[in-house]
């Protein structure tokens, strides 16, 4: 039986990953590149960063610099001010924090991870969350979630991972943890194909841990 979940956070507990591409587009907009999202959602999901094509497009990296910083402001902005919410997320924390522990495996900064929370009602059924900043290889490497593992201590098959995205599946399937992976319209035509359980919604994970 499992008894620890650790959740992805950008696209499953909160639906920020559009308003990130929208912030890097808007950036790099600027600076006279139009960023492509078929092929961004490419490079996403084999755990390469923003920039790909526009350091391929020949973009120096003084610019980059400036885009990037612009970047950061405009993707706070929308954090601030768009609607990220995803229905029933605190709802079935509430249900499901009565039988497992919980915490969160993030690529987020930590900066963006307080505006997120500042008043909203996640944070509350965690354990820890482990942010950017606290591990030196990011997803799709496994060393989030094995940190993850280390903090509960807890064996990979105690626990299960809840993800949306390639390259977070193939970083929890690195770390020997079964994954649940959660629709999201944005990474929707990932490759899910080594995930151990489909789902629409995260209500689903009662089922999945046994608990209805």
């Amino acid at each position: 039986m499992k008894k620890y979940i650790l959740f992805d956070h950008d696209g499953v507990l909160v639906d920020t990953e559009p308003w990130y591409f929208k912030s890097a587009e808007r950036a790099l907009a600027e600076a006279g590149f139009t960023l492509d999202k078929d092929q961004y959602l490419r490079d996403m999901a084999r755990g390469s960063g923003s920039w790909v094509q526009a350091k391929a497009a020949g973009i120096d990296g003084r610019t980059l610099s400036r885009v990037r910083e612009a970047r950061n402001d405009y993707y706070q902005e929308y954090l601030r001010t768009e609607a990220i919410e995803i229905d029933g997320v605190v709802d079935t924390l509430a249900e499901l924090s009565a039988h497992v522990r919980m915490a969160i495996v993030t690529t987020a900064k930590q900066a963006d991870f307080d505006i997120i929370h500042a008043k909203r009602q996640i944070r509350q059924f965690m354990d820890f969350v482990i942010v950017r900043e606290d591990y030196e290889l990011a997803k799709p490497h496994p060393e989030p979630y094995l940190a993850g593992l280390k903090r509960f201590g807890a064996a990979s098959k105690e626990t299960l991972v809840v993800e949306d995205s390639a390259r977070g599946l193939a970083s929890a399937v690195a770390a020997g943890i079964d994954c649940a992976v959660v629709h999201n319209e944005f990474t929707k035509d990932n490759d899910f194909s080594r995930a151990s359980y489909r789902i629409r919604s995260l209500s689903e994970l009662k089922d999945i841990l046994q608990l209805s």
